[in-house]
């Protein structure tokens, strides 16, 4: 099966197969589960995930000069980051279209400490799974009511709160008939740029889990299950938004996945 479904895959890796794709996951967990050895990050050249090899340094780090970067490094406080930033459903003049809801979660160190004041921003598709951007020109509509950015600082305990709206899936040029599972775009700086981390959360029982590429780039499936939030009835609002929870770990074995930048929406 694995050979015949090889033999319809074109260069163009728009033409390749969702089968054949899902194929490539299978035989990959099949590979790191009789390995016996236990991976949390990604592989950084997962062969399903087209564009893998693009999206890591090949080369070596530059150094960052310290006093260059105490001179130009951002310093973020509580007079730069309003707290309106953090409700992306009041950015226009309108409400945006959707199921409004409250994310929340806190931002720990691998010993779970808090880690207070810190800047975490997020970036995200609206309901129909489209983003204001240039590069996304797929037929969806687009809602004058929804940016999909925002942000906020993380307060005493290391808790953040968003209010904010679901969003939906999206197509991505990885293969024939592939779609992204939604998702919001978690951006976390420490005290300069260098120190930016980016990573996904996800929304639970997803279909499209399986057939992710990205998702599935992490082999291991507890260190997949760290990126997806639980819904929790007690952020919910009464007759106004759903709420879901998301921690965010920074270090240690229990680490989030974090992703270089890249070109992926």
């Amino acid at each position: 099966m694995q050979e015949t479904i090889e033999a319809v895959v074109t260069p163009d890796a728009a033409e390749g197969t969702q089968e054949f794709i899902t194929g490539q996951i299978a035989g990959l967990i099949a590979d790191y589960t009789a390995s016996g050895v236990v991976e949390t990050q990604p592989r950084l050249d997962y062969p399903p995930y087209r564009s893998s090899v693009l999206r890591h340094p090949t080369k070596d780090l530059r150094h960052a000069d310290p006093e260059t970067i105490e001179l130009w490094a951002p310093c973020f406080g509580q007079r730069d980051v309003h707290p309106l930033e953090a409700d992306l459903t009041i950015q226009h003049n309108g409400e945006p279209i959707g199921e409004r809801m409250v994310v929340t979660g806190r931002v720990v160190d691998g010993e779970g400490r808090p880690v207070a004041g810190q800047l975490v921003e997020i970036w995200q598709a609206n309901a129909a799974g489209r983003y204001i951007h240039k590069r996304d020109q797929h037929p969806a509509p687009i809602d004058a009511n929804f940016t999909g950015v925002g942000r906020c600082l993380t307060g005493p305990d290391g808790e953040y709160r968003f209010t904010t709206i679901k969003p939906g899936p999206y197509p991505w040029k990885n293969h024939h008939n592939a779609w992204r599972p939604a998702h919001i775009h978690f951006s976390l700086f420490g005290t300069d740029f260098t120190q930016r981390m980016i990573t996904q959360m996800y929304f639970p029982g997803d279909p499209l889990f399986a057939l992710d590429p990205i998702y599935q780039s992490i082999v291991d499936q507890q260190a997949r299950d760290r990126l997806v939030a639980i819904y929790d009835h007690a952020v919910t609002q009464h007759e106004w938004a759903t709420g879901y929870r998301w921690d965010i770990v920074l270090t240690g074995s229990q680490r989030t996945w974090m992703e270089p930048e890249g070109e992926d929406l």
